[in-house]
């Protein structure tokens, strides 16, 4: 059985999205939540799915979090819409075991700062008719870790940074869980 654990900071859409997904799933549990945010939408979607959630605050160090997942056996991390650097201590200790999501086309619109509307403002500011996903591994930079997949969407009728985050979230909700769940399957 492979525990997850779900970093987010926002109102966690793609948590739920992945909560639901593996819920009648028998080899892949959804055991933990990870957030940096008391005030994020995904505690309330950890508490109504009953799972256990972690609030990571500034007086709460690299190694508490890691004994933390270690007590709870997490053997995979999900970043969906988390915001703060993975710590280095983390990244270690889950080599090839953490995986992000990005509302864009790496490399382009990566790196610190760059993140929901932030993305998708730029995108439309630069007149892109293209935009999309990227899953990849995480490592010690923003949005540099080894790419797993992308997927693309025409967004040449979006007039708005808006318009074009709900196509891509459409698109986060198509492929993360089924990348997820490939990898831990099939070791992919």
């Amino acid at each position: 059985m492979k525990k997850i654990a779900i970093f987010g900071s926002g109102n966690g859409s793609n948590a739920k999205n992945i909560i639901n997904y593996f819920k009648l799933d028998k080899q892949i549990i959804i055991k933990l939540i990870v957030t940096d945010r008391s005030g994020a939408g995904i505690i309330k979607i950890a508490k109504n799915s009953k799972i256990e959630t972690l609030l990571v605050t500034k007086y709460k160090t690299e190694s508490q979090i890691l004994s933390q997942l270690k007590k709870e056996n997490i053997s995979f991390i999900v970043l969906a819409g988390y915001l703060k650097k993975i710590p280095e201590l983390i990244i270690n200790n889950f080599q090839k075991k953490i995986i992000n999501i990005h509302p864009s086309l790496l490399p382009n619109y990566g790196g610190k700062g760059m993140y929901g509307l932030n993305v998708h403002q730029e995108v439309l500011n630069n007149k892109e008719t293209e935009t999309g996903i990227t899953i990849h591994y995480v490592n010690e930079k923003y949005d540099e870790g080894k790419v797993i997949l992308q997927a693309k969407c025409n967004i040449s009728n979006c007039k708005t940074a808006k318009l074009i985050s709900n196509k891509v979230q459409k698109l986060e909700h198509q492929f993360y869980p089924i990348i997820i769940e490939k990898i831990l399957k099939n070791g992919n």
